[in-house]
């Protein structure tokens, strides 16, 4: 086998061998076919891509016996000495203008070039690296160029045409070259390798077409290396990449895994191999860095490798494909810009694992960061662990306890089906970072503590109860614990929670239990009283909340907190409009013009995500003088807020802070009837026969008429910043009159 370097064993004899430029082989070989060939050529291009051997063909293609023609004959004196391995022509001469470029060699050439050729039809110059001429060099063969001898000929080849000076490039024909697509310098590497009769494995030709860069010079320079240290085997994978210093596939493998699960354990330990094994640091960043841009592009596109878009062996795209399906397009996007930049940090880095490390932990660490980008990786990895974990639940819903959503209505406040009660609270599925982490690493989610079950009331036994129709919800109205489409005998574990409902509330489309009543007794209320029963029923919802409603208000705004704390309570609540008693008209217009309700409303959207409309109203009683309702009975009254739908409990809706005491009804409620914790209408005749023991007594009453808070003297005290302090020093009957509207009738001087 020859010792000639692969590049030149392989050297192309003709345009129709050049592979990579046919946007300048085409051209030059039209141009011979029409004999309009230029006195001077100028073709630039990087490195190892064609230029000095197109300008041998575009010489030997002149001085052929049969031309100018774009196919040499291959036979002729001209064409054997300018063939890949001929003597070469003396009148074709190659100067290296690296070494020759000064003004006295260009005086000698300037004077040589002016004597005929010895036996060619051309005498050209071949000037290579002519960027390495000087000014005073091409000044001195400015004039040689712009009006050679009809038998003289130049091309000059460069690698930085803008070197040139302008009036020698005005005077040429300028062909630009380029890098060679990797897809065509594989397939020509390949077709080298069957001439070798070389094998070489999957995998060893994309890392030489990287290694060259698309120049093919270099690429089949590395060919050449590999093939000389092959074994009987060929050219293995391992081999190539310890040679050519590339990391290995499994590495990359590992860490990318590593990135997808969140283990930060297992980043580091691939930079501890990548460390031990001698690797070059910066390398590995950079061949992470190919790797994820693989990812992105199969993420934007699956097809990516059909397409030709991924330069890799089948499996290694299938193994990709994989990975890329485990992120988010935003991860997968701040994954490589952070790997980009550790990559630009590391050049003259004193500490190059240190480098590594830093960029693992700030791919693990989106949290870290509050840009735009962190804040849509973290995205991504909740709704991969928020999906894993609602399929895990809707997958195995836990026997005996109903799932429950969110949907309020006016409804849910009717009277609710008994069914055995469940022996511990409705397994919560698990939700969270912990259970998206668990998602991404694919492992199961861990269980979630059980939920918060308020203490149930022993029921009294009561008759089975009578079908009816369940009536639907008004959107926006409060939530319920009956799930979905479920009634009084709907069996445990039908239900389904809907993601991102509340715990204890109902699902979409549910509607409560009918009343239960008993065979021989008069038919059931309604499930709901219209006008303002349904007030009167939501006040006592919202009363419930109203301690910590006041808490939100008062973080946003004192006066406002004030104002609410000592002269406002709850009148009524729909579902949609929050009704609000004032003590008198003048602490209603105060709170409508100071823009308290608009605070009240940003409080109660920022803390309990409600959009409810506020209407102020003057109710003297302070809300505690709402009806109640009618007929008497030992009716329970109705929960509204439980862990499942089977058993009456006490009415736990809401846990407020324990803030204050309220005060005691001024007259007791009559004996049997509810309390306004829970209202509940009664049925039309009280039943007759029953068995049941006498009705538990109901919780004392949390939802009539609070008294004014007293306010300590700090939090009476207004902020300097607060923009209901006026400092417009009104005071007296000046104050009065601007505020109330009053009018003086007459005064009275207090004589000392």
């Amino acid at each position: 086998m020859s010792s000639l370097a692969l590049y030149r064993r392989y050297r192309p004899e003709s345009f129709a061998e050049v592979i990579g430029q046919e946007h300048v082989t085409d051209p030059l070989q039209q141009a011979l076919r029409n004999n309009r060939v230029n006195h001077a050529y100028l073709f630039s291009g990087p490195r190892g891509c064609g230029k000095t051997t197109s300008a041998r063909i575009l010489a030997r293609c002149l001085n052929c016996e049969q031309g100018p023609t774009p196919t040499p004959c291959g036979e002729c004196r001209s064409c054997r000495d300018l063939a890949r391995n001929g003597p070469g022509s003396i009148d074709v001469i190659e100067i290296d203008a690296a070494s020759h470029g000064g003004v006295d060699d260009a005086r000698d050439l300037r004077e040589k070039a002016f004597f005929g050729p010895a036996s060619s039809r051309y005498k050209i110059y071949i000037i290579d690296e002519a960027h390495m001429v000087t000014p005073a060099g091409f000044n001195a063969l400015l004039k040689v160029v712009e009006e050679p001898p009809e038998h003289l000929k130049f091309i000059f080849a460069t690698t930085e045409p803008e070197k040139v000076i302008g009036t020698i490039r005005s005077r040429t024909h300028h062909y630009p070259f380029r890098l060679v697509p990797p897809g065509t310098l594989r397939s020509y590497l390949a077709d080298v390798c069957g001439r070798e009769n070389s094998p070489v494995e999957d995998g060893v030709l994309p890392l030489v077409v990287r290694a060259g860069a698309g120049s093919v010079r270099d690429s089949m320079s590395v060919m050449d290396q590999l093939l000389a240290g092959a074994g009987d085997d060929g050219v293995t994978y391992a081999m190539a990449t310890a040679l050519l210093g590339y990391t290995d596939g499994s590495l990359l493998d590992s860490i990318v895994d590593a990135f997808a699960a969140g283990d930060g354990a297992a980043a580091f330990e691939v930079v501890d191999r990548v460390i031990e094994g001698g690797n070059d640091p910066r390398r590995f960043v950079a061949d992470l860095l190919e790797r994820l841009r693989d990812l992105v592009i199969l993420a934007a596109v699956p097809d990516a490798g059909d397409k030709g878009l991924i330069d890799a062996p089948a499996d290694v795209v299938e193994r990709m494909q994989a990975q890329a399906s485990v992120f988010g397009a935003a991860e997968l996007s701040r994954a490589a810009d952070l790997v980009n930049d550790g990559l630009t940090e590391m050049r003259g880095a004193t500490s190059p694992r240190l480098q590594v490390e830093l960029i693992c932990a700030r791919v693990l660490l989106p949290a870290a960061y509050d840009d735009e980008r962190s804040l849509q990786a973290r995205l991504d990895r909740l709704e991969r662990g928020a999906s894993a974990a609602n399929a895990a639940a809707f997958a195995a819903p836990p026997a005996g306890a109903a799932p429950l959503g969110y949907v309020p209505g006016p409804d849910a406040h009717a009277p609710q089906a008994q069914a055995p009660a469940p022996q511990g609270p409705a397994p919560v599925a698990p939700a969270g970072p912990d259970a998206a982490r668990a998602a991404v690493r694919g492992e199961a989610p861990p269980a979630a503590p059980a939920a918060y079950a308020p203490p149930v009331a022993e029921p009294a036994p009561q008759a089975p109860p009578a079908p009816a129709p369940e009536p639907g919800q008004r959107p926006g109205s409060w939530p319920t614990a009956v799930g979905p489409g479920s009634g009084a005998g709907s069996a445990p574990g039908e239900q389904a929670r809907r993601p991102g409902g509340w715990p204890t509330a109902s699902a979409p489309g549910s509607g409560p239990a009918p009343a239960p009543t008993p065979p021989a007794a008069a038919p059931a209320a309604p499930a709901a009283t219209e006008g303002g029963q349904n007030m009167a029923q939501g006040a006592a919802q919202v009363r419930n909340m109203w301690p910590d409603i006041l808490e939100a208000v008062k973080n946003r705004r004192r006066f406002t907190w004030i104002l609410l704390s000592q002269n406002a309570q709850v009148a009524g609540f729909d579902g949609t409009t929050l009704q609000l008693g004032f003590l008198n008209a003048g602490a209603r217009d105060n709170f409508a013009s100071s823009g308290s309700e608009e605070v009240l409303k940003q409080a109660l959207a920022e803390r309990f995500n409600a959009q409810w409309r506020i209407e102020a109203v003057v109710d003297a009683s302070g809300g505690g003088g709402m009806p109640g309702p009618s007929g008497g009975g030992g009716g329970r009254p109705a929960p509204q807020y439980q862990p499942a739908p089977a058993a009456p409990a006490a009415p736990v809706a809401y846990e407020p802070r324990p803030q204050h005491t309220p005060p005691q009804q001024s007259a007791p409620a009559p004996q049997g009837q509810p309390g306004p914790s829970a209202q509940q209408p009664p049925p039309a005749a009280p039943p007759q026969g029953r068995d049941a023991g006498p009705a538990p007594e109901a919780p004392p009453s949390s939802y009539g008429a609070e008294p004014p808070r007293s306010v300590s003297l700090e939090d009476d005290v207004p902020e300097d910043d607060d923009p209901d302090l006026v400092d417009s020093a009104l005071s007296g009957h000046d104050l009065i009159v601007r505020e109330l509207g009053a009018t003086v009738i007459d005064e009275f001087a207090n004589e000392q």
